[in-house]
């Protein structure tokens, strides 16, 4: 007869803890669909393109639960919209899809591999270049069908028009998530929601000035370059 493994997490455990990471992920969801609506009173980029600052949060949710969630996430956010508030249907709702799973899957699954500041910046940096590559592929194919324009017209728009955008879409959710994350674990482990083993400790154990540093002047030049996109400046 085995002796009984005295290192296995209780049922009961077991479940309250699905239950609190169901009801984080339900209020990043929530979060993520405010910040989306917010989003919309921005400029637009060329008459058409809208900066969306949610992947902030989906991707926070992504680097606390893992890039399943954020997959998750990202998929419940893009069809609540489509039915709520967004007049692109489904393709834009697939579009939503592709760019948000692409940034913040791609930064959730290295910083999983690589707790630290640099597997951060290095996961963010990876998930911007992944969504710019990725939407310039399916704007090149799926933008003709949809603005009903010919595609050699939008071939000359991907390096003038789609290119500038995703970066600086994808550059300002990286400043924002590494200037938020871990303020937003802490208020998560005071409301009980994640458990302690889920905070990371070597990215949150020190903020030091210069990180800091290194994330505001991040943002403000993707904001100067957003403005400088959008016309103001």
């Amino acid at each position: 007869m085995s002796e009984p493994n005295v290192n296995a997490i209780p049922v009961h455990r077991f479940r309250l803890m699905n239950v609190r990471t169901m009801v984080a992920l339900g209020m990043l969801t929530a979060v993520a669909y405010v910040v989306m609506l917010l989003s919309k009173a921005l400029p637009q980029i060329s008459g058409f393109l809208q900066l969306d600052l949610k992947d902030t949060i989906i991707c926070v949710g992504g680097f606390v639960f893992g890039p399943l969630a954020a997959a998750i996430v990202s998929i419940v956010v893009a069809l609540v919209e489509m039915f709520t508030y967004s007049d692109t249907g489904i393709i834009g709702c697939i579009m939503n899809v592709l760019a948000t799973v692409s940034f913040c899957c791609t930064a959730a699954f290295v910083y999983k591999k690589k707790h630290t500041k640099t597997g951060a910046v290095v996961g963010l940096t990876l998930g911007v270049v992944l969504l710019t590559a990725v939407m310039l592929l399916w704007n090149f194919l799926i933008t003709p069908l949809y603005m009903k324009i010919p595609r050699d017209v939008v071939v000359s728009m991907l390096p003038t028009v789609f290119l500038p955008f995703n970066l600086v879409k994808g550059g300002l959710n990286m400043a924002l998530i590494l200037l938020i994350y871990k303020p937003v674990v802490n208020g998560l482990r005071r409301a009980r929601l994640i458990p302690e083993s889920c905070e990371d400790t070597k990215m949150g154990a020190s903020r030091n000035a210069g990180f800091l540093l290194f994330a505001f002047a991040l943002l403000a030049t993707f904001v100067a370059i957003a403005l400088v996109l959008m016309g103001i400046l």
